[in-house]
């Protein structure tokens, strides 16, 4: 089995772009529905997609179920960072813009998953991987930078609001490393990926129902927020999840956080095509180095 996974390495990393290509498009979504909370959008997508992903897993789960109890504490930091990560990430976009939130929150992660993989599990840092990460938070920021900010200038974003956000977005990165992190140690320790990503988001769905509940009222108002939550849970929290889930069979956590800095790029992209969104020369410049970080990492080992 091992032989037949490292003969074919760049499944996983196929896997992980296409996870990260489906979370770009969650920004353009979610304008669709402005008058839900972004705490019904984080525990509506993530609860959702997380109990479908445990209902898919389920045959594997029960099946796994003594060695899942036998890593409870990788299990607990998982269920608690993907309880925590949908409530951050949509609130630092609510308050520090959809840009800067983006960009704090997916930017940090690569380096907080490099620094747990360095000190608990003792993994080098390789210098391809160094140079992938430097050049492609650098474009994330360049992008971020040339993207045009006229919505954050007539909603005229204070600076305490930027400030919470950017924190928020810090915690975010945290804990998307968090539970990727906690699961590829799961997996490498044996688990099953369906079973190890079903069992963090069916228990961290659970978490997040009580939130949906108490900020949810106004979903049903309209059929567009049904639309867009509809959206969230099936293809980028769902499928998205699993695909990632695929790939951390063969990818390092840290490798594949980085690879998501595609997900920037692709909002970005977005947002000019669907949005009428303008980009600055600096922010293609930014692209380029996003482009040129991925393909360091797909030639990386």
């Amino acid at each position: 089995m091992s032989q037949s996974i490292s003969a074919v390495p760049n499944y996983g990393f196929i896997a992980v772009l296409l996870a990260a290509f489906l979370w770009g498009t969650t920004g353009t979504v979610a304008s669709f529905a402005p008058h839900l909370s972004p705490l019904t959008i984080g525990a509506a997508a993530m609860g959702g997609g997380g109990l479908l992903q445990a209902l898919l897993a389920r045959k594997s789960i029960i099946s796994h179920l003594p060695h899942i109890k036998a890593n409870s504490v990788m299990l607990s930091v998982g269920v608690i960072s993907v309880f925590v990560y949908p409530l951050a990430f949509y609130s630092s976009m609510h308050y520090a813009g959809i840009t800067i939130g983006t960009v704090v929150s997916i930017g940090t992660a690569p380096l907080f998953t490099a620094l747990l993989e360095r000190v608990f599990d003792r993994k080098p840092l390789s210098m391809a991987w160094l140079v992938s990460f430097v050049l492609g938070v650098t474009g994330v920021v360049l992008l971020s930078l040339g993207e045009s900010d006229t919505t954050a200038n007539t909603e005229g974003l204070s600076q305490h609001r930027q400030i919470l956000g950017i924190g928020l977005g810090g915690v975010a990165g945290l804990t998307y490393a968090l539970y990727s992190w906690a699961a590829k140690r799961m997996i490498d320790q044996g688990l099953d990926a369906k079973a190890t990503m079903g069992m963090i988001f069916g228990l961290g769905a659970l978490l997040l129902l009580p939130t949906l509940w108490m900020t949810g009222s106004n979903l049903f108002e309209e059929n567009i927020n049904l639309y867009v939550v509809g959206y969230m849970m099936l293809i980028p929290m769902f499928l998205g999840y699993v695909l990632f889930g695929y790939g951390l069979k063969t990818v390092p956590a840290s490798k594949a956080i980085t690879l998501t800095l595609f997900e920037p790029l692709v909002a970005a992209v977005l947002a000019i095509l669907l949005v009428g969104e303008q980009i600055a020369p600096i922010g293609w410049f930014g692209m380029l180095l996003i482009s040129i970080c991925l393909a360091l990492l797909s030639k990386a080992k």
